[in-house]
């Protein structure tokens, strides 16, 4: 099999540039991804426990790796939630699934945004991962529009082991992500 081509740009082009903007004394204190977690909260599923079968469906067809349902912490009277509960789905991806998924949602999803002018850089956590959400699960290709009964959205969070945002930004950006142009904003 073929390595991604995004992980053999990282490695022959990106951590190079980093290593040099960055002055690290050796390429193993280059930033690098390490995972995407991808997740989505199914807030109807209090009501309907055949939801979040759906949801852990479209996210096994999207990440292209099986996916798991969440369960609830604590109980929350409010809400009609119990502790145990199925309120969501989430998966984890590595190694070259995590590449290919970074290459699609890159290539393909995000350029099928309504209006898209890029992705905000307000997502970091100050430890150098960054969470991006988006509003509709059709974006992706995998998903036929025909059997999705209820649109739904999902957060898709890059852990990289960068110290600080501004690496983590560096990162991403050199990987390919569409960050909004602070310069071109309305």
């Amino acid at each position: 099999m073929a390595k991604p081509r995004v992980k053999e740009r990282y490695n022959k082009e990106i951590v190079p540039a980093l290593k040099e903007k960055f002055q690290y004394s050796s390429i193993m204190e280059v930033p690098k991804l390490t995972k995407i977690v991808i997740n989505k909260g199914i807030g109807a599923a209090v009501a309907d426990k055949k939801l979040v079968d759906q949801g852990v469906e479209e996210l096994s067809l999207i990440a292209g790796q099986r996916a798991v349902a969440t369960i609830a912490k604590n109980s929350v009277s409010n809400f009609k939630l119990r502790e145990g509960m199925p309120i969501g789905a989430k998966v984890t991806l590595r190694g070259d699934k995590m590449y290919e998924f970074l290459d699609r949602l890159m290539t393909v999803a995000l350029p099928r945004v309504r209006d898209f002018k890029g992705i905000s850089d307000k997502g970091f956590d100050g430890r150098g991962n960054y969470t991006l959400g988006v509003t509709e699960q059709i974006i992706f290709p995998e998903i036929s529009i025909e059997k999705v009964n209820r649109i739904s959205g999902m957060d898709i969070t890059f852990v990289t082991t960068a110290n600080t945002d501004e690496e983590s930004h560096a990162l991403l950006k050199a990987l390919g992500m569409p960050f909004v142009n602070k310069n071109n904003q309305n």
